[in-house]
């Protein structure tokens, strides 16, 4: 097919305009989408859907990151930029939110003066109606001079998006103009620069003023104002984004998750039985064990909670559609900022709770060098999705599903996430930089149904492939070191403490005696919890046997004749300090790599882990030894040494805080100079 029966169309737009959403829409493609800028980090491709192209023209659409400014600010605003002056797309469909046009419309003369062909999607535009507000399309087309199209990419039938696809092709090759005089920018130069943006926003000014009709509706402004008051109040906000957790943990941890995971447990027993069955009498015993305990066995203890997690998933989805999430940012930025952090901080964060990946890459927004080498730092500590299936078994087993746990593994995440960027900013020796977070909140709505289970079904859909892949993979190899001594003998029932698994495990586990788990078998799960942190759940269940964990009666863990609990050996105060330390020590490889990539500077990397699993280490110390005094009246098993081991971190963290000071006076004597 020749280079003219295809063409590549650019989706440009400032973050929160719907740009995502539409470009999910024409190409059938699910991107996740947000409420802050952020959420696109990088460029994502789709063909346009068949039943949206009536051309004979195959289209690309390219989704480019959010962005307010061809003067790129980020790293994130620098791959729009980039693109768009350098890979030559056939047309740019600038997508502009018909809700904020001020805002919106300054980012699109700067297009139109690039000489590439330009249509206009005005999205969002249902709610225009909704508030009062009319718009002047075609007064806004022959302004401008391109095409404007109205859209609403959030629903089907008649939304403006085939007439949107229909246009793109019918202006492809044709020469685009700015709308007013030509301006006579040199970008070397700061006053010229400066100059033309100001005359850029009288005429956008100038040109919403024609083209906009708005009708106040100030009891409809009262109403949204009153809920962020009280949701986004910088004290209520706290607790009552505590009590929503606690709701959504409830419902995915206790009530609703369980009920679904009955069936779903039931029918992997039964895929257990049917596979064992089929393996005649003859079959090795130990291929039988490293298809039925290692493969079957530690996958189907992890998919296990696969009901759980999407429950969860879909309620979080919720939360963010409905407007939720983005006040969640705004209460957290207050107590960011002060803590040397930028207040796009808590964006990847935020983001991270999904998975650590996305949310190190989020980074890129943050412009101050420093602040988004710490935030790529400390965003592993919320916990990710991967984490939820070791949350969700410690809390069935040793807490009665308590929504407790999980909430409060959250809220752990975001004290430790606090208390590192202080020492961050000690050790760098740098003064908090006063950073400003500018984010349009988003209008409280009723949340799609739909879109929080496309959202819910996408996770899933990475959760089960990262479990028939790596955690397939690495359950099997468990099961195998496990089954075998370093002579390549299999060892006998009773002896799995001279398997090739304990004598790699059995050092390890020495060093987490003070932590209240000294087991090799508990200190294999933790090592092989740096692959991915699901297979924590995986390898516990091959090193004890268990084909699932749940069982699809008592929601309960159960081996052999007695419950894993007891096999672990664990009180529940070692319990919560093993679930702990997994989650607060280093993050999976593939989240370590993304960080490797987002700090360029394998000092900064290096320091991050180490970082990482010190603070792992002191939090789960701290956790058994004081939750053993105070339910037991005596401090736990190998306090001295674990004592010492955190001495030693602290002392040398308070050595660097001591240099980072003296950094700081140094740097406050050359500004006083």
């Amino acid at each position: 097919m020749s280079n003219k029966n295809k063409m590549k169309v650019a989706l440009t737009g400032n973050p929160n305009s719907g740009k995502t959403t539409l470009f999910n829409a024409i190409t059938g493609r699910i991107e996740h989408v947000g409420n802050w800028a952020g959420v696109t980090v990088d460029k994502k491709e789709g063909e346009i859907k068949k039943n949206l192209n009536k051309t004979n023209v195959d289209i690309t659409a390219v989704d480019l990151p959010g962005a307010y400014s061809m003067s790129p600010f980020t790293s994130e605003e620098s791959i729009t930029s980039d693109f768009v002056n350098n890979e030559n797309p056939d047309v740019i469909i600038n997508i502009v939110d018909a809700t904020n046009l001020s805002r919106s419309l300054f980012f699109t003369t700067q297009l139109l003066e690039l000489e590439i062909p330009v249509v206009v999607a005005l999205n969002k535009s249902d709610l225009t109606k909704k508030k009062k507000t009319d718009v002047d399309v075609k007064g806004l087309s022959e302004i401008l001079g391109c095409p404007v199209v109205e859209t609403v990419s959030t629903k089907s039938g008649d939304n403006g998006l085939e007439k949107l696809v229909a246009t793109a092709v019918e202006v492809k090759g044709k020469t685009q103009s700015p709308p007013f005089y030509a301006l006579d920018i040199n970008l070397n130069d700061k006053e010229s620069v400066e100059a033309s943006d100001k005359r850029r926003y009288e005429f956008v000014k100038e040109m919403v003023t024609k083209i906009e009709k708005r009708k106040v509706d100030s009891s409809s402004q009262t109403k949204q104002d009153a809920m962020d008051r009280i949701i986004a109040h910088k004290w209520l906000g706290i607790p009552i984004f505590a009590a929503v957790m606690w709701v959504v943990f409830s419902l995915s941890q206790t009530h609703l998750g369980p009920l679904l995971a009955d069936s779903f447990v039931a029918g992997i027993d039964s895929f257990y039985v049917w596979v064992d069955g089929l393996l005649a009498e003859g079959t090795s015993p130990v291929l039988s064990a490293i298809l039925l305990d290692g493969i079957i066995g530690g996958v189907g203890a992890v998919v296990g909670f696969l009901p759980l997690i999407m429950v969860l998933f879909f309620l979080l989805a919720l939360l963010e559609d409905c407007g939720y999430m983005a006040r969640v940012a705004v209460v957290m930025d207050r107590f960011f900022k002060k803590v040397g952090l930028s207040g796009k901080s808590i964006i990847p964060m935020v983001i991270g709770t999904g998975c650590a990946i996305p949310g190190i890459m989020a980074t890129r927004t943050i412009k101050n060098e420093r602040q988004r080498r710490t935030t790529t730092m400390l965003t592993p500590f919320m916990p990710c999705g991967a984490k939820l299936p070791v949350i969700a078994l410690f809390a069935g087993v040793f807490f009665n599903n308590a929504a407790w746990v999980g909430t409060s593994m959250y809220f752990a995440g975001i004290a430790i996430i606090i208390g590192g960027a202080l020492l961050v900013v000690r050790i760098t020796g740098e003064k908090n930089e006063r950073s400003y977070f500018i984010m349009e909140l988003p209008e409280y709505k009723i949340p799609s149904i739909k879109r929080a289970a496309i959202s819910m079904l996408s996770r899933g859909k990475a959760f089960v492939i990262k479990a028939g892949t790596i955690i397939l993979l690495s359950n099997a190899v468990v099961q195998m070191m496990q089954t075998f001594n370093w002579q390549f003998e299999v060892v006998g029932e009773g002896a799995a403490d001279t398997s090739i698994l304990a004598s790699i495990a059995s050092p390890f586990a020495v060093l987490l005696v003070p932590l209240g788990f000294g087991a090799w078998q508990l200190a294999a799960a933790a090592i092989t919890g740096f692959i991915a942190k699901e297979n924590v759940v995986g390898t516990l269940a091959v090193v004890y046997g268990i084909t699932n964990f749940i069982d699809a009666e008592e929601f309960a863990l159960v081996g052999e004749g007695a419950t894993v609990a007891s096999a672990m050996g664990l009180t529940s105060v070692a319990a919560l300090s093993y679930l702990m330390f997994n989650l607060f020590t280093p993050p999976c490889f593939a989240a370590i790599g993304a960080m490797n990539a987002e700090m360029e500077d394998k000092k900064w990397l290096w320091s991050a882990i180490a970082f990482q699993l010190g603070m792992g280490y002191a939090v789960a110390f701290i956790t058994y030894q004081v939750g053993t005094l105070v339910t037991t009246g005596a401090l736990g098993v190998g306090f001295v040494p674990g004592l010492i081991a955190v001495a030693v971190m602290v002392g040398f963290v308070g050595y660097l805080v001591k240099k980072g000071d003296r950094i700081a006076e140094q740097k406050l004597a050359l500004n006083r100079g």
